[in-house]
């Protein structure tokens, strides 16, 4: 079995999420005690928000690139970005090591392409829906058209995510207004929803709607175990 590698505490909330989904998903595929081989590294999110309000994404570059170096020294075998948003510096954090990167656009939109959705929808924060560095990469790598919210509901998104989600509270009030944006976006022509970022699972899950939802922690965790158990006897 490979060694898993995260970089958590973006936030540390849906890390949990990832933590448990990994080792889940090993325990399934190979049963008894068997869990997943992980080397985490959690940075402190205070710093990386700060940066990321601030505009300062080559700053936190820095923080991940330094991080995901002492998660490849820790003995990780492959990589994982445990937030949707900071694959905004992806780039620099792939360059920085000699291990892959599992790209999460990457995994959630050829889940998206089998399951032959050509239009989606996509939630997160306003520097995932409104910059081209998520979007532009499911569109150009893979043909699916990526549809957003208006302004006034991306700043809705955005604002639980940082005000509530991050922050471990879970509202009702907050999860019906996401269930309205949901809506707008499926009446908009979108197949499917993305949750895309990793602490929308914890408010909206497939239960809530009929709306197709692609949970991207769950999807980059499972195909990180693909990964780790590729050459698994």
């Amino acid at each position: 079995m490979k060694t898993i590698g995260l970089l958590g505490g973006m936030s540390w909330e849906s890390t949990v999420s990832y933590y448990r989904a990994l080792n889940e998903g090993v325990k399934a595929a190979l049963g008894g005690f068997h869990s997943a081989k992980l080397c985490l590294y959690s940075v402190d999110f205070a710093e990386i928000e700060r940066l990321q309000h601030a505009g300062d994404w080559d700053a936190t570059a820095e923080i991940l690139c330094q991080a995901a170096r002492r998660v490849e020294a820790g003995g990780a075998d492959f990589l994982l970005i445990g937030t949707n948003t900071m694959h905004k510096v992806a780039p620099q954090v792939a360059e920085a090591v000699s291990i892959p990167l599992l790209h999460i656009a990457d995994a959630t939109a050829q889940r998206l392409a089998d399951d032959g959705i050509r239009r989606v929808g996509l939630l997160g924060t306003r520097f995932t829906m409104e910059q081209d560095f998520y979007k532009g990469r499911i569109a150009e790598g893979f043909g699916i058209e990526v549809l957003v919210p208006d302004e006034a509901q991306r700043d809705l998104v955005h604002e639980v995510i940082y005000t509530e989600l991050c922050l471990g509270q879970v509202k009702e009030a907050s999860r019906q207004r996401y269930l309205e944006i949901i809506e707008s976006l499926r009446e908009s022509g979108a197949e499917a929803v993305i949750l895309g970022c990793t602490e929308i699972a914890l408010l909206v899950q497939q239960g809530h709607t009929e709306v197709p939802l692609y949970d991207t922690t769950a999807i980059h965790a499972e195909e990180a175990v693909k990964w780790a158990l590729e050459d698994q006897a």
